[in-house]
């Protein structure tokens, strides 16, 4: 996805009550964000905490577009609305499925959707909504709600895929073949008992992949060989992940990891490369994040997540 040109003007870049600085800050400069927030609540957070936009019931993926509207999937629907909230684009689950799990738009005008469920899939809709690519998953369980989390497409045209009971990070090929694949029941990290399930992978320019283990109450950062480069605990951050979902390495070198079920409190923390906490939010509309995605920082557009 491009540099998000449009966030500018639309939403004012009000800024954050949810840009309270850490103690443990190590900056000079205080950090303000506005974002997407995406959970219980779906909403956009000015720099300033002042909620700039608000959209009807609990989303579970999105992203704000280059052209200033919004990507949401529910767990039924995925839909692209305007600032204004007319509804331009919309993909309705299949029936033999069960939930919608993520949505991104890609570089070729399609629209990623995943559906968990008996035949659990990656599909690519066209504008117009129609199906052009199905790319069957293997999750490993029969389990609909616990099949995969935030899937993504890869510059090179595969996707990233993970599953939460297979312990695993998938890299699927646009035909159904598994590729790769990054494992996440590591022994030193408490192996099975500890629940690393991954959510969200996100891959980097450097080639390393960061991923989000929910139950776990971890994020890892992983080479290309799936070993552990880079970690940030519960230990490091005093406690404040509660089932860490979201997750976004920004354009500074920090971490945003957001908590769903931190429900008071600072449910979205930002940590440097040596975990120290430099931003949380404890903004009420943010609370129960499933996702989100920084837009900006201290006025300037973040990349926001894009392709690799």
């Amino acid at each position: 996805m491009r540099t998000i040109l449009g966030i500018l003007i639309f939403f004012a870049l009000t800024g954050g009550i949810s840009s309270i600085r850490s103690a443990e800050a190590t900056s000079a400069t205080t950090l303000h964000h506005s974002y997407l927030v995406l959970g219980n609540k779906t909403a956009i957070i000015g720099e300033d905490g002042t909620a700039t936009w608000e959209y009807d019931g609990g989303s579970r993926d999105g992203f704000v577009l280059p052209n200033g509207n919004v990507l949401l999937a529910f767990s039924d629907r995925v839909v692209e609305v305007t600032p204004a909230k007319q509804v331009i684009f919309s993909y309705q689950r299949s029936k033999e499925n069960g939930e919608i799990g993520t949505t991104q738009r890609l570089y070729n005008g399609n629209t990623l959707v995943t559906e968990l469920g008996a035949s659990p899939r990656l599909l690519e809709v066209d504008p117009k909504g129609n199906i052009v690519r199905d790319v069957p998953l293997q999750p490993e369980t029969d389990n609909t709600h616990m099949q995969t989390r935030m899937a993504r497409q890869l510059r090179n045209g595969n996707y990233l895929v993970p599953h939460l009971l297979a312990f695993a990070v998938k890299e699927y090929s646009p035909e159904g073949k598994v590729v790769r694949v990054f494992r996440t029941d590591f022994e030193e990290l408490g192996g099975r008992k500890a629940e690393n399930w991954p959510f969200t992978a996100i891959r980097l320019d450097n080639g390393n992949t960061v991923v989000s283990l929910t139950h776990g109450n971890k994020v890892v950062e992983l080479n290309p060989r799936g070993e552990i480069v880079w970690k940030v605990t519960n230990a490091d951050v005093h406690g404040l992940f509660n089932d860490p979902c979201g997750a976004q390495r920004l354009a500074n070198g920090n971490t945003v990891v957001g908590s769903h079920a931190a429900n008071q409190g600072s449910s979205m923390v930002e940590v440097t490369p040596k975990n120290k906490i430099v931003w949380t939010s404890d903004h009420p509309l943010a609370a129960g994040v499933h996702h989100f995605q920084i837009l900006t920082t201290n006025g300037k557009p973040e990349p926001g997540m894009p392709l690799k």
